[in-house]
């Protein structure tokens, strides 16, 4: 894996690279071979706030996670622990699904262990169960309206259909308040 660690706010010293590259390098383990992908972090300090971000683009996979802590090196452990939930989650829905030759399944081990951790199940069976369904005309309308429909329901995402070229849509607010657009290839 080649990795990309950039800091804002902050500088990226010898040491906290080798801790970065340490702890994503312990992923290859859950995997038959070394992944050849990019790992893009990004480290950034705000207000006594240290926040970290690593995104692991693969062929099929998206491997994403951020989190935020007083300190770096605790923030690096976390979001580590997040990379490897997913990818737990990722290899048990493969397993369960997609039984066929050259699904995912074949990207990763067989040989997991348990992760020791808070005791939480990391993939429960209720945990994909669709427990509600919901159907709904979808509204051709612009990316503001849609945000103010999505703010006056209270929700944190809103499906619209755009009113110039038609096709199915996607606001939703971002943690840090702003709003994000999620529009398909053209």
């Amino acid at each position: 894996m080649k990795y990309n660690i950039r800091g804002e706010n902050l500088e990226v010293t010898p040491a906290l690279r080798d801790y970065v590259e340490k702890k994503v390098g312990k992923l290859e383990r859950y995997f038959d071979t070394t992944p050849v992908a990019d790992v893009n972090v990004r480290m950034q300090v705000l207000n006594n706030q240290h926040m970290i971000e690593i995104t692991i683009p693969m062929p099929q996979l998206l491997l994403r996670g951020e989190e935020k802590h007083t300190d770096m090196y605790a923030a690096i452990d976390i979001v580590v622990e997040k990379l490897e939930r997913q990818i737990r989650k990722h290899k048990t829905k493969v397993n369960r699904k997609f039984r066929q030759e050259g699904s995912l399944k074949y990207m990763f081990r067989n040989d997991l262990e348990p992760i020791e951790g808070n005791g939480e199940a990391l993939v429960d069976d209720d945990e994909l169960e669709i427990v509600r369904k919901k159907r709904f005309n979808l509204k051709p309308m612009d990316a503001e309206e849609a945000i103010l429909q999505m703010d006056m329901l209270g929700h944190n995402f809103f499906v619209f259909s755009d009113a110039v070229n038609g096709s199915t849509n996607v606001v939703y607010k971002r943690k840090d308040g702003k709003y994000g657009l999620i529009e398909p290839e053209a």
